[in-house]
């Protein structure tokens, strides 16, 4: 891959991911580039690059943007974030919403499924008060290859290794072949839809609760910016926001403020539209 290809490539990332792509990366983007131009038929990295410059098409385009990105997870990834969920965050807003019972979760980068299908689980077996109300989680991902895998809800047994409690693989998921499925209750409680979140997003409704773990750290400083400006408008002002354990709002959006508990952090909306946040509860 010549510097002006690589180039070329940084820019896209940019301009149609908000992807930030640091100098000095073009072995990551040759690994992860060539197996995708032989897939659509180009003899090299160079020919298929060529061919975006002459017709910068949205089907060949979001195909190199999604073989760009980053598509680490786990069940149960961070258990302290999942333990913060269960101990305190859920609790606070089930007691919130007593009165309208109803939850809306919003998954964003949701990758192939498993952060969505851990909040599903948690949701049905500590807290079986709510099992009656109307409540939604909406997971999103801007690769539809992602997505497709999602919504199958099958993992290899590698997969299921990595975080999943055994009680609940027992109790949550059927063998098929050499894969393990999520059964449908459980595949029924999560909506899988396309968002890229550095493009227009659809309309959505207020959100109780917006995972965006690990997302930030893959995006440039403007996009980051953006991000977190158009979540406030989605989070609820009572809400609650999760990042990666590397991530921060500060020195990016200073409408939130930082709470730690128990080894994990969370943010919320500054002011006192929310009332005091009690960690220790």
């Amino acid at each position: 891959m010549t510097s002006g290809e690589f180039s070329y490539i940084r820019d896209l990332l940019q301009n149609h991911g908000g992807l930030l792509l640091e100098e000095g990366k073009e072995y990551l983007a040759e690994s992860r580039l060539q197996p995708l131009a032989q897939l659509e038929g180009f003899r090299s990295i160079t020919e298929m690059i060529a061919s975006l410059r002459v017709k910068e098409g949205d089907g060949l385009r979001r195909q190199v943007i999604e073989a760009m990105t980053t598509n680490e997870t786990s069940f149960f990834r961070d258990f302290p974030a999942f333990k913060a969920l269960g101990s305190h965050v859920i609790p606070d807003l089930i007691r919130k919403r007593a009165e309208r019972k109803r939850l809306s979760i919003w998954s964003a980068a949701c990758s192939s499924g498993q952060e969505p299908y851990s909040i599903a689980m948690l949701l049905r077996d500590q807290f079986p008060q709510i099992a009656d109300w109307s409540n939604t989680i909406l997971a999103s991902d801007l690769s539809e290859a992602m997505l497709a895998r999602a919504r199958s809800a099958r993992y290899n047994q590698i997969e299921i290794n990595r975080g999943l409690p055994a009680a609940l693989l027992v109790n949550h998921f059927v063998r098929r072949g050499l894969e393990w499925e999520i059964g449908f209750e459980l595949r029924s409680a999560v909506e899988f839809k396309r968002i890229n979140l550095s493009e227009p997003w659809p309309a959505l409704p207020p959100v109780d609760l917006v995972m965006l773990r690990n997302v930030l750290i893959y995006l440039s400083a403007g996009t980051r910016t953006s991000v977190l400006e158009r979540v406030r408008h989605v989070l609820k002002a009572d809400g609650y926001l999760f990042l990666g354990g590397t991530e921060t709002t500060y020195g990016i959006d200073d409408a939130f403020e930082r709470v730690e508990l128990g080894g994990a952090a969370f943010y919320r909306l500054r002011g006192d539209r929310h009332g005091s946040v009690n960690a220790g509860c």
